[in-house]
């Protein structure tokens, strides 16, 4: 009596069920961008044609880890692994090689590399560490040359490299690291050559070097442990006096934790000569201070990876961009930060007080400013004196920590690479953009706002396997970002303007290389020439002005009509797919039928798609709604019908193109559906069937397990001999003897001495 009722025939109530059984497996999904760390709005896999990438690579070539722009921003110079290129990046696409010069270690070299146990396939090579430019007609290379650094220069002819000849190869160490594996900088400066490496075979003596030049050979002291034996040099950034190198150690100030990692900077002045008597041929102005990159009462980011110099005018306070891990694991995976350091502030550190080492307590303590005139370690003109080397020789530590402004904060990611610049918006403001690399292949691109806080933009796969990113080079007029790697060089577009289809989206993502152009309706890169009609909210990211036209476009609230609706046409009581696509990781999604909720008996979110059992009078208007941003915007909507043709749109959405599609859909009460594009009555079987047997199985293993145990208990029960021993009772008529064929040997006994058959066994 009641099929009829139901107008439903046994099979429809069996689809029914198995979609109900199906809301109740399959999990719900959200989106939302819940939470104080940022996330990238956009992932692009790799192989994404979405966001399309460029691949160098040479066969017989690899290790792509020294990149060097030259000044005119046309050849990016690469050093490879016993290999020096130039590549012509003038081109959109694939960077075309130029010309390429072989620099290998000699067989002797690699001979003596391998007998002194170094692995002649990864190690007793010549990897390129240094590759700068000497002058308009030079560049001056260095490689670790199997373990025993070699220098040399290389003569240019209209960017084209040059043969090396061996009579023009010098030693290089303390110029490049001997170990391919160590980290080491390097920045040419006024004709002089700042190196930051490993000094020795071992690894274990650090040392900050000048080469080159009119200027006398500096080096650090070794014998007075300026720097720990484990010190590992990032980068070498010069200023008007004084270089500043960025490097981690073990901190020896903190003897009460074992071990303890800090980021330091020390300052070398360009002027110094060395001492005449004391701290011959070594540095009279070196100092150090430690870095400090924390958030407040978190644990810091103690491990220094990268950092750069932003350029910029000599008149405004130039900052230095550094990116940190943290020596413990938050959560089980690593983090990172970046953080943002003053010139001013590391300037003002080292005027300020010293540490003295108390060698009776070995403990550091603050000394007050010293009366020496001029000041140990300043770079005033002319030797210091005496007085002033004694003192240097034992105060190279600042008191004073240099705490910089975390910009962003990620975990589950460790940063390797960092590449910064400045890009102007709609607004006349100047935006910071920060490019990451990081030890899995991604790339982040970061942008931050004027509230100090960054947000994500996008995160690109950059090859299929994960690898880390050995180098960044930002190549501003090509507009390009060229990526280090094992295999090759990336090239890698700065912007992707052309992925956000309408002005909401283009707008949400706040790139500023990116606005949208009213009269074209794209999102395009961001001219030269500021057009003033082009829409872009770079603070905010509010469309709700930005994509409005009309003089008083900025008051009203823009229409969220859908720029095109598509028509899907069904049958009474089939399962129908909608798909949403998920333009943003950082909205919400939520599907609306007509202006109301979906409702939740005959339909489910699964993946961003609609699944909808489709009943009669259930069709018209349903809508995949985005909000972001406090926004909400419809990301695709659909006009679902039971007739063709169907029937008319409501008077709102007059004037929207329609589209017709087909959606994957199942029938499944009686007669053929329209579409049979995807079925999921695979999955119902599947789930239904598995689900019985698993219940079955565990029936069974129940079952058999109680009456094992009623068996076991059984036999147990049914002996009376004694455990071994006990002694016999006295009484002999309560010494009973087993049965023969019930009589256990040693071999039957378990690991309590309980006697048990061999059968409950």
């Amino acid at each position: 009596m009641a099929l009829p009722a139901l107008g439903l025939d046994p099979w429809s109530l069996i689809g029914l069920f198995l979609f109900q059984l199906l809301l109740l497996l399959l999990p719900t999904t959200t989106t939302g961008g819940g939470g104080q760390e940022p996330i990238p709005r956009v992932r692009y896999y790799a192989g994404d044609g979405r966001r399309v990438l460029s691949l160098f690579h040479q066969k017989n070539l690899q290790d792509f880890d020294t990149l060097l722009l030259s000044a005119d921003g046309a050849t990016l110079y690469v050093g490879a692994r016993e290999a020096i290129l130039a590549l012509n990046i003038q081109d959109p696409g694939v960077p075309r090689l130029k010309n390429m010069i072989s620099w290998p270690a000699s067989d002797k070299k690699k001979s003596d590399c391998a007998f002194k146990k170094k692995s002649n396939e990864t190690q007793c090579f010549n990897f390129i560490r240094v590759l700068v430019s000497f002058n308009a007609t030079h560049l001056y290379a260095c490689g670790t040359f199997a373990f025993s650094p070699a220098c040399t220069f290389i003569e240019l002819q209209n960017s084209y490299l040059l043969p090396i000849s061996e009579d023009k190869v010098v030693e290089g160490k303390g110029q490049s690291p001997f170990d391919p594996a160590h980290k080491h900088t390097a920045v040419l400066v006024d004709g002089m050559l700042y190196s930051g490496t490993m000094n020795n075979f071992l690894g274990s003596e650090p040392i900050l070097m000048r080469a080159l030049g009119s200027l006398p050979v500096l080096k650090t002291d070794t014998f007075l442990r300026w720097l720990q034996s484990d010190a590992s040099f990032v980068a070498a950034i010069p200023s008007t006096q004084a270089v500043y190198f960025f490097f981690e150690e073990t901190a020896s100030e903190f003897d009460f934790f074992d071990k303890l990692r800090t980021s330091r900077v020390a300052r070398v002045c360009k002027n110094d000569v060395g001492g005449e008597r004391l701290l011959q041929k070594k540095w009279t102005t070196f100092l150090k201070a430690q870095l400090v990159c924390a958030q407040p009462g978190q644990l810091p980011f103690n491990v220094i990876r990268h950092a750069v110099l932003l350029p910029g005018n000599v008149s405004t306070d130039l900052h230095v961009y550094a990116v940190f891990t943290s020596q413990w694991q938050i959560g089980g995976t690593r983090s990172s930060a970046v953080c943002a350091f003053s010139l001013k502030d590391i300037k003002r550190v080292f005027e300020g007080k010293y540490k003295e080492l108390n060698k009776e307590t070995s403990r550091w303590t603050t000394l007050g400013v010293t009366d020496i005139s001029p000041r140990p370690g300043s770079c005033s003109v002319g030797p210091s004196s005496d007085k002033a080397l004694t003192f240097m020789k034992n105060h190279f530590l600042m008191d004073e920590q240099v705490v910089g402004t975390p910009l962003l904060v990620k975990s589950g990611v460790e940063y390797t690479r960092l590449a910064v610049e400045t890009a102007p918006g709609l607004d006349g403001h100047s935006h910071l953009v920060m490019y990451l690399g990081t030890t899995t292949g991604l790339l982040h691109k970061a942008v931050v706002s004027g509230d100090g806080r960054a947000h994500l933009v996008e995160e690109i796969q950059l090859f299929p396997e994960p690898e880390p990113v050995r180098n960044l080079q930002l190549a501003p007029t090509q507009g390009a970002l060229f990526v280090g790697f094992s295999g090759g060089v990336v090239r890698v577009p700065r912007a992707n303007c052309s992925v956000y289809e309408s002005c909401v989206d283009c707008v949400l993502a706040r790139d500023p290389h990116c606005a949208w152009d009213p009269e074209s309706r794209l999102c395009r890169l961001l001219p030269t020439s500021m057009p003033t009609s082009w829409g872009q909210d770079m603070e905010k990211g509010n469309p709700q002005w930005a994509c409005a036209s009309g003089p008083m476009s900025r008051s009203l609230r823009p229409p969220s009509r859908p720029q095109i609706i598509k028509e899907v046409l069904a049958v009474p009581n089939s399962i129908l797919e909608l798909p949403c696509p998920h333009l943003s990781a950082l909205a919400s999604y939520r599907w609306t039928h007509r202006t109301a909720t979906v409702p939740g008996a005959s339909s489910m979110v699964y993946n961003g798609s609609l699944l909808l059992l489709l009943r009669e009078g259930e069709g018209g208007l349903y809508q995949c709604l985005a909000t972001e941003n406090g926004f909400s915007y419809p990301v695709v909507s659909y006009w679902v019908d039971s007739q063709d043709p169907p029937l008319a749109l409501d008077p709102e959405l007059a004037g929207i193109p329609r589209e017709r599609m087909e959606a994957s859909l199942t029938r499944v009460g009686g007669g053929a559906a329209l579409a049979v594009q995807r079925s999921y009555w695979p999955h119902f079987l599947t789930v239904t069937v598995l689900l019985a047997l698993v219940l079955s199985g565990a029936l069974i293993v129940l079952l058999l397990s109680r009456l094992g145990a009623l068996r076991a208990r059984g036999k147990v029960q049914g002996c009376g001999n004694l455990p071994p021993g006990e002694k016999a009772p006295l009484s002999r008529k309560q010494h009973l003897q087993l049965p023969k064929e019930h009589r256990t040997s040693s071999g039957d006994m378990d690991a309590d001495s309980n006697h048990l058959g061999t059968e409950v066994a």
